[in-house]
């Protein structure tokens, strides 16, 4: 079997452990797979991430496991000669969601959001790429060249019910939500060649951020220059064959399981890069699942050995802050007077355990209080939550937990969010906007709240 990811890390997994039950094909794809080890973490309820298909749905065949359980049928030829074109394994996967909560809670750290990436990248490869999925994966490259015309189209089909009804029985896009405006204008970054108490610092501004939340780069850049840093936003290496297009981490892609496309991404996020990592410079990104797939993803994509200083030198936000806090930089924070905030973890940020130098830099504003939802995903996980057929299952996601604790919130408390998913979700389900952390100490900065 040709996979389409570099699955060379789980090379000597099974030699000597206690699992057993390696399929017979995939080679290390399927060692991959084979790490479960049935202890049902997946299937529980309570705090945390894992596993939010099976929470919404009660059933056995919606978790980490029984996916596994399939993946090991296949490999093993229990579904005939073409397994990754069956509706059988397509149906296991349906309410896969990518979240990563099982990397971090399973004991074994089951990968089943990559598992996913190749298992989508061998159906692309036999069935083709629904227009959908080039649709929402193409994002990056559609808001380059034509912003403003999508702007337009997404703009009249909100406002026009029949616009979004032929858009759900055409492309399978739910018309029972809106689909987020890109901004009037994009980001454009404010640097400036003056030396830094602190040094330099290159942040790394995601598609989304660029072309939808441009505010949220320019609270990041306001932060971190009182904190000290120059703020060099990365861009594409010289020779860039696509030089006007900002760098993207291929998020979009990976997802979509067109590797290909997410490879070449991440080849211009390495090229433009380059320079900065010589240098020892940090890269400070705002998006979570688009940060950490420079320091999780990428070594699956076949870089090389470049990748590593990359995930030594890449920080979210939060987690830049918090290092240089602890080198002496404080932030003249202060106090913005509401009632208790609402924080919401991104699904990636829990699952790389960075939530922690969140709560740490939310309590250096004077006199604010919070409290950390404890949910599971919020359901929208990209586009998942756009697609007609997964509407329903998207809301049931929220409401386990996040969309009645907003609810309940006081309505001038800050609904704290760092995803872009994650804060469309919440305002679709409830109305109240969320705020990305580096907007909020933006406005801690100024002494004020929004």
């Amino acid at each position: 079997m040709k996979t389409h990811l570099d699955w060379s890390a789980y090379d000597t997994y099974g030699v000597g452990d206690a699992y057993a039950g390696i399929p017979a094909t995939g080679g290390n794809y399927a060692k991959a797979v084979a790490v479960c080890m049935n202890n049902h973490q997946c299937q529980r309820e309570g705090k945390g991430v894992m596993c939010p298909s099976f929470r919404i749905t009660g059933d056995v065949a919606h978790s980490t496991q029984a996916r596994v359980a399939a993946f090991k049928a296949a490999l093993n030829g229990e579904m005939g000669d073409d397994p990754f074109a069956s509706d059988q394994l397509a149906e296991t996967m349906d309410l896969c969601v990518s979240c990563k909560g099982c990397k971090k809670e399973c004991p074994s750290a089951v990968d089943m959001t990559l598992i996913k990436t190749e298992y989508l990248a061998q159906r692309n490869e036999r069935l083709g790429i629904p227009l959908r999925t080039r649709l929402f994966a193409g994002l990056p490259r559609w808001l380059n060249g034509h912003r403003a015309l999508l702007a337009r189209l997404i703009r009249y089909r909100n406002h026009l019910p029949w616009l979004a009804r032929l858009g759900e029985v055409s492309l399978g896009i739910t018309a029972r939500r809106p689909i987020p405006e890109p901004a009037s204008t994009s980001f454009c970054p404010t640097e400036t060649e003056t030396t830094a108490e602190r040094g330099e610092v290159v942040l790394f501004v995601d598609t989304f951020t660029h072309y939808f939340e441009p505010d949220v780069a320019r609270a990041a850049e306001a932060v971190l220059s009182a904190a000290g840093f120059r703020v060099r936003v990365a861009r594409p290496a010289e020779g860039d064959t696509d030089p006007n297009r900002p760098l993207c981490c291929g998020r979009t892609y990976l997802s979509a399981g067109m590797v290909d496309a997410a490879r070449a991404e991440a080849k211009r996020v390495m090229a433009g890069l380059t320079p900065a990592l010589q240098a020892g410079l940090p890269v400070v990104g705002l998006e979570p699942s688009c940060l950490l797939a420079l320091r999780d993803e990428f070594y699956s994509l076949g870089l090389g050995a470049e990748v590593q200083p990359l995930a030594k030198q890449a920080f979210l936000f939060e987690e830049f802050l918090l290092q240089a806090y602890n080198k002496g930089m404080r932030l003249p924070l202060k106090a913005i007077g509401t009632s208790k905030a609402l924080l919401h973890g991104h699904c990636h940020q829990k699952a790389f355990g960075a939530m922690k130098s969140v709560r740490k830099v939310l309590s250096w504003i004077p006199g604010f209080e919070f409290e950390l939802v404890e949910a599971s995903c919020c359901g929208m996980a990209g586009s998942f939550g756009l697609e007609a057929e997964h509407h329903q299952a998207s809301l049931q996601m929220a409401e386990l937990a996040l969309l009645p604790a907003v609810r309940a919130a006081e309505p001038d408390a800050p609904i704290i969010a760092d995803g872009f998913s994650c804060r469309h979700q919440i305002e679709d389900g409830t109305g109240r906007k969320p705020i990305h952390v580096a907007v909020l100490l933006h406005q801690a900065l100024q002494g004020n709240a929004a």
